[in-house]
């Protein structure tokens, strides 16, 4: 007994349809040997009557009512192998019979009335005397063009009938054979379907459990196969993510307990008493960066959760895309130097350039950029700020450093969410992936190429107001009108 679900459903509809099909066919084949038996033998007796009846009129002697033997002649002339012929008057007497133990009560069945009336009748029924079924042909004897008498043949369809049902019979079990096999295919078919279903179902309720090693095996075709694979990745993606958690909130905690031990040593350094002036501001120098080291960490992923969460909220105005790198630059310029790097603005453009977004925002995307070119630059290297016009409404900014590159493994996941090339290298490994999700918030675009060992170019694309003077403030009111919904 198949189970309660989808298998059954199938074998259902499969069963049904098919069952009514051959039902249709069986009933349809049956009717149609039924109306060719019974119209072979109809004609048959209906030509030998129209014959007789010829013969009647040409032959006839006026006296034939007074001769008995002219009927017996007829009946020996026009007889029919298992068949009985009967000549009868108009009101269904019988004259002669090729039976001799013919009822004496007159005939009054559908044929004989209308062979009586002048046509070919027929008449399908049970013999009052034998019980069985029979057909009989009826057609009207001119006398001098008028019917006079009728001739009719009787024929049992017992035999007819037994072969009919036996064809019937044979045609059935042809049916039940083929839709036994349909049953089977279904089944077949229902459990191709369901077995793997199943086998999906027990893996995702493993996977809820927690248990996301777990995996589908067997190798199954099409929406399965596709689901199947689905499912695999979806449990390795989430393995993926709770290692890079779990390698996150390692990094984060060191990264958060560098800088306490640092405040916190200080702290009670200076507690503690004892120390003149200089010594004292050095701690405090060293309490306030680390302070602000704390608070750097927290806001990046304080923007990376209202990111995660479109919560972050953008002020948009015009920018002016070479005085935010020139700042930029100011900015890193300490920090390039005790690696003696060299960087560079390349400016290919022949005015200055507006970008419509939030400058603070586009400040911290290319900080964090050229930040990164730094940390992973070598000593005595460069970096270039290249602009580059693309179209009338595009612009793209490309950061190229000489530093140690990128994997290729690597370089398709640098942009994940708390992932990192180099854990010495500190960090939350979310500065790539909130830069990219703020250059999306821009309407722009950020790619990476880079090559192990060469260097490393990121470009951001970002749209330009129309130059159209009346067009300006519409751009911007557009954009904040977008970030806000």
């Amino acid at each position: 007994m198949i189970k309660k679900g989808i298998g059954r459903q199938i074998v259902m509809h499969y069963f049904i349809v098919v069952f009514v099909t051959l039902f249709m066919v069986e009933l349809i084949f049956s009717l149609a040997i039924r109306m060719y038996y019974y119209d072979t033998i109809y004609n048959h007796m209906s030509n030998h009557t129209t014959w007789a009846s010829d013969y009647f009129q040409k032959f006839v002697k006026l006296n034939a009512d007074n001769d008995p033997h002219y009927f017996t002649e007829m009946l020996d002339a026009f007889e029919l192998k298992d068949t009985e012929l009967l000549i009868l008057n108009r009101k269904g007497n019988v004259k002669a019979s090729s039976n001799p133990f013919q009822d004496e009560k007159a005939i009054q069945t559908s044929d004989v009335l209308q062979a009586a009336s002048g046509s070919v009748g027929k008449w399908i029924g049970r013999q009052p005397s034998t019980g069985e079924m029979v057909m009989a042909v009826s057609s009207p004897l001119q006398v001098r063009g008028e019917n006079a008498y009728i001739v009719r043949y009787v024929t049992s369809l017992e035999a007819v009938n037994s072969k009919m049902m036996n064809l019937t019979l044979l045609s059935s079990a042809v049916c039940v054979a083929v839709l036994a096999l349909v049953t089977l295919f279904s089944i077949g078919l229902a459990n191709s379907i369901v077995k793997p279903i199943n086998n999906i179902r027990a893996v995702s309720a493993q996977l809820a459990k927690g248990k996301f090693d777990t995996r589908i095996e067997g190798e199954y075709r099409y929406e399965l196969g596709e689901l199947a694979s689905t499912l695999n990745y979806m449990a390795q993606e989430i393995v993926r993510s709770n290692q890079i958690k779990d390698d996150f909130i390692s990094s984060i905690s060191h990264e958060l307990r560098t800088p306490l031990t640092g405040i916190k040593g200080w702290s009670e350094t200076l507690t503690s008493g004892g120390f003149d002036p200089d010594e004292t501001k050095i701690g405090m120098n060293i309490i306030s960066k680390e302070t602000d080291r704390l608070i750097g960490l927290v806001e990046e992923m304080l923007d990376f959760s209202k990111l995660q969460q479109n919560e972050m909220k953008l002020v948009i105005g015009r920018v002016k895309l070479q005085e935010l790198l020139k700042e930029i630059m100011l900015n890193v310029w300490a920090k390039a130097e005790k690696k003696q790097i060299q960087i560079k603005l390349d400016d290919k453009m022949d005015k200055p350039i507006t970008v419509i977004g939030d400058a603070n925002r586009l400040k911290q995307v290319f900080l964090n950029l050229v930040d990164n070119a730094i940390k992973f630059s070598h000593e005595n290297s460069w970096i270039h700020l290249v602009i580059n016009p693309i179209s009338a409404e595009q612009v793209q900014i490309e950061v190229v450093d000489s530093g140690i590159g990128i994997s290729e493994e690597n370089l398709s996941r640098v942009r994940d969410r708390f992932f990192q090339v180099n854990h010495q290298g500190g960090g939350t490994g979310l500065g790539l992936a909130i830069s990219q999700q703020l250059v999306e918030l821009h309407q722009g675009k950020m790619d990476i190429r880079s090559e192990l060992g060469t260097g490393t170019t990121v470009s951001v694309t970002l749209p330009m107001p129309i130059h159209d003077p009346e067009n300006r403030d519409e751009d911007v009111e557009q954009m904040n009108s977008e970030d806000q919904n």
